[in-house]
Formats: structure tokens, sequence, C-alpha cells
């Protein structure tokens, strides 16, 4: 694989800026920054930094918003960088790999000032997960409905990732909760990916009646895209310790099972389906995903440290982007990638600046 070669200006972003999921400070909440220019030798700007362990990326033109796992959003417009404080009906549970994690606009932003949201929450003794319609008002978000609850959660594998699909459907992907034998469990909703429609109902052409399990059979899926034809992918963590790797990219058709905890790799079995890649005994930790307009797909990893494209023709991976620590995320709009980095997640080693939003202006 070859690295492409790297220079250009980066936008260095100061944040001092507090805000805190239920109880925001009165004094530094929807507190603005200015964002400054640097120069660098790397092709790719700095739009961001001293992000909290950012997790998901979205747009409202070129505005940008980000989600922070301990529970706020950090909106970028105009050159200036707010961070929102949301507040929820039940607080955030940033423990483990859990928090405030998926994010996605409604599809009427605009005119509504919805989005949904995936965080971790505790009930009673017991980590779960919850999906919700958050309102922006001002700088602030506050949840308006909650949409699906009491999805099993831990403090590893609890998914997270969402997004409105073409057929303005919402998907969700749900990790195993550290239990791999709920994944093949129709009843869980844990090791999925459900779908939904956007006022929290079981879409009449799910698969089976009722439910809103779309797959089954995933251990930690944390990436979601289509392309241009409207086909599903979605990245997905392979097994720990021995044997390790087989990190997976899967083409999603409803309704299928693609094995864990069964199967892993290229082994088979009746009844489910095998990934389109995996990294063999390579643990790369896929992330968040993305296709360009020419069905290119892009893939943040966070063990792995790298940003890759998918190459179908010889089942490979090009790097991208290397030396910038773990990536979380992945979005490609209006021509460029967008890259959030997650060195602050207690598994990095983060710089004064991490973590950053990175911005690709030329890829091909």
């Amino acid at each position: 694989m070859k690295q492409k070669k790297f220079g250009a200006v980066v936008i260095a972003a100061l944040l001092f800026l507090v805000a805190c999921t239920g109880s925001p400070s009165s004094k530094e909440e929807g507190r603005q920054e200015e964002i400054q220019e640097k120069k660098t030798d790397r092709a790719y700007r700095v739009v961001a930094e001293q992000l909290r362990t950012p997790w998901s990326i979205d747009f409202d033109g070129d505005t940008v918003y980000i989600s922070e796992r301990e529970g706020n959003i950090v909106q970028i417009k105009n050159g200036v960088m707010t961070r929102q404080s949301v507040h929820t009906n039940k607080p955030v549970a940033q423990i483990g790999e859990g928090g405030f994690l998926g994010f996605a606009l409604a599809s009427d932003f605009q005119d509504s000032g919805n989005a949904f949201a995936y965080h971790t929450y505790e009930q009673g003794k017991k980590l779960m997960n919850r999906l919700i319609l958050l309102k922006q008002e001002g700088s602030q978000w506050r949840e308006s409905n909650v949409l699906l609850e009491r999805i099993p959660g831990s403090n590893v594998h609890n998914g997270g990732r969402i997004s409105i699909g073409p057929d303005e459907m919402l998907y969700v992907t749900t990790g195993d909760s550290g239990e791999g034998e709920l994944a093949q469990n129709q009843e869980s909703l844990a090791g999925k990916i459900l779908r939904l429609t956007l006022d929290g109902k079981v879409p009449a052409d799910n698969p089976n009646a009722g439910s809103y399990v779309f797959t089954l059979g995933h251990r930690n899926s944390q990436g979601l895209a289509w392309n241009s034809k409207g086909e599903l992918y979605s990245s997905e963590h392979g097994p720990s310790g021995t044997p390790g790797g087989h990190d997976e990219i899967n083409e999603i058709r409803a309704g299928s099972n693609y094995g864990w905890p069964e199967i892993i790799g290229d082994e088979q079995q009746e009844g489910m389906k095998s990934p389109i890649y995996h990294s063999s005994e390579t643990a790369i930790a896929p992330s968040g995903i993305a296709f360009d307009d020419e069905d290119h797909l892009y893939v943040a990893t966070l063990r792995g440290q790298k940003l890759y494209e998918y190459q179908p023709e010889n089942d490979s991976l090009k790097v991208v982007i290397e030396g910038e620590g773990r990536l979380r995320d992945v979005k490609i709009h209006n021509g460029r990638i967008y890259v959030i980095t997650n060195n602050t997640d207690g598994r990095g080693v983060p710089s004064d600046q991490d973590d950053r939003l990175l911005v690709l202006e030329s890829f091909h």
C-alpha cells in the first residue's frame, strides 16, 4: 500500500469551553472561539483541536457538528467553534467505551432543529443504551422524545453508530455488550443493526414483523454507509485475544446473519454471511466509514491508527492518512474528507492539541 504525500495549511482551533450533560456551566456554556490559521507540511487542514473524545461528525450545509463522548456537541460555523451542552432525561454514562456516541441531524434540521442521538445510561446496576430525539435551543440541546431504550450496554461493545438511510429510515448499530451469545438472540437488541422509522416505530417492511432487528450476528459494529446504488455497508470489530484481528467490512442485506460469535473471517456456516473483507490476524478496529462520489469506501481505524481506502479489486486497504493516532469517524462532504482523531479515549497517546478534526482537500 502506498501512502499519499501531504502538504498544505493547518487551521488550528483553540477551545477553552466547558459544558456538561444535564448541568451546563453558566460561565462557559456556548462560549465561542475564532479559528486561527497556521502552516504545516501535510495535505490536510486541522479545523478543530482539543476535542473531548469526539465520536460522530455531521453537517448542516458548511456547518460541522461533532458529538463528544462526555455529552457535548461541538459546532463549527463560519470559522467559530462553540461547545454546546446536551440535556438528556437520563444522564449520559461515560463509562469505558460508553457515553454520548452516535449523532445524526434530522433531514429537516434547518426547519425543525431536530437531531438523533445514541447514549449510554445507568439502569439500576446495569449499563444500557438509548436512542433519543434532541432539539437545538440556541447553544443547547434538549431531549424531546425517546425512541428506544434498554438496548444492552456495557463498558465495552456498545456499537452506537446511527444514520438516516436513503429510504428515510433510521439505522442503528448495537454491540453485543460483551456477551457474544446475545448477537444470535433474535429477542435481544444487542449485537444487531436496527431499523426504525424516524418516530421510533418498527417499519412495516422490516424482516420480522414487530421487530426492530434488521440484521443480527454483530460483535461491535461502529460504521454505516451507503454507496450510490443504495447498498448498505458496515464495519465490524473482530474478536480480542487469540485468534485476534478478523475485523470486517460487510455488505448488509436485510434479515441476514453475520455470524458472530459462531464464525469469523473466511469461516462459513449455513445461514450466515461472511464479510467481503477481513483483516486476518491483524487488528485494525474499524469505526466510521464513508463512500465518496465515485463509490470509494474510506475506513477510519482505531487500533490501526490510519484512514484507509478499501480496494475491492485486490481486496486490500490503501493508506490515506497515518501518523495522527486513533481515528474514530470519517465523513465526506463537498468533495472533502473529514476525520476525527480519538487519542483522548483512554487507549491513545494524546498530544496537547488532541483530539482534532482533520480535513483532507484532495485525495485522488
